[in-house]
């Protein structure tokens, strides 16, 4: 068990490597922490030394409420995009069979992490939402993998109106795979972990490889075009600059329109 001092922790077992989120009470995600969550992930071996890899927030409050607002602004919101989609390059590059096991808040960045899982198991008390567009912005990952989970109509709905969903409505829109009683959820995760135990650590990486495949998806060209318009056109613009400043503020934001 590795416990590092930004807030994640890595704990080994066998072919299972757990990742937990753990700046309680909401795990949220700032640079430092997303530095060392994208190294953990780099340094890990590849099946069949490794195969499964589990997403887990501390306490019970939250998976995760999501990367630092503070590190959208000014000269850090470059290299926290970079690192935080950096997490998800490695995800997509590597072999493992993912899970996220979600309790309570799983917002923002959290349910980008998530949502991106193979599976995702949800405690039936999880709440779900991409509320970036309430701080004028939008969440690059989210834009470019929830259209092929759910559809684009669907996805227009969350990501334009930036509203909360019960685990329930999720697992009825296809971002959760399985619901199950709170106090149940470290069960259930380890009882999916031993049913794909049992299977062929080759089959299931060539079983995503054809899946993602069938989809004709260019993920690193898709996110690549997401964070130019990020980066070089909403982070221009007057309304997401007075968002995530009306947010740290505390305060109503006043929209100017562009």
């Amino acid at each position: 068990m590795s416990d590092r001092p930004e807030g994640i922790q890595l704990i080994r077992s066998g072919a299972t490597a757990r990742v937990v989120l753990n700046r309680p009470p909401l795990n949220i995600l700032d640079l430092p922490a997303l530095r060392d969550l994208k190294a953990t992930l780099d340094e890990l071996p590849d099946p069949p030394e490794l195969c499964f890899l589990v997403f887990l927030g501390s306490g019970v409050k939250a998976f995760s409420a999501g990367v630092d607002v503070r590190d959208h602004l000014g000269d850090r919101i470059a290299d926290m995009l970079a690192t935080f989609h950096g997490v998800f390059r490695t995800l997509w590059s590597r072999s493992w069979v993912t899970v996220a096991a979600v309790r309570g808040h799983c917002l923002g960045g959290g349910m980008e992490l998530a949502t991106f899982c193979d599976f995702v198991l949800a405690a039936d008390t999880a709440k779900f939402a991409q509320p970036e567009i309430k701080l004028g912005c939008f969440p690059p990952v989210a834009a470019v993998i929830l259209p092929l989970l759910i559809g684009p109509k669907r996805t227009l709905d969350l990501l334009l109106t930036g509203r909360t969903v019960s685990a329930a409505e999720a697992a009825a829109l296809g971002l959760v795979s399985r619901v199950v009683p709170e106090a149940s959820l470290e069960e259930a995760t380890e009882q999916l972990l031993g049913e794909l135990g049992q299977l062929s650590p080759a089959a299931h990486t060539l079983t995503k490889k054809a899946v993602w495949r069938a989809q004709q998806f260019d993920f690193e060209g898709a996110l690549a075009e997401t964070e130019e318009i990020y980066l070089n056109s909403l982070m221009k613009t007057q309304d997401a600059q007075e968002g995530l400043k009306a947010f740290l503020e505390k305060r109503p934001p006043v929209w100017a329109g562009h």
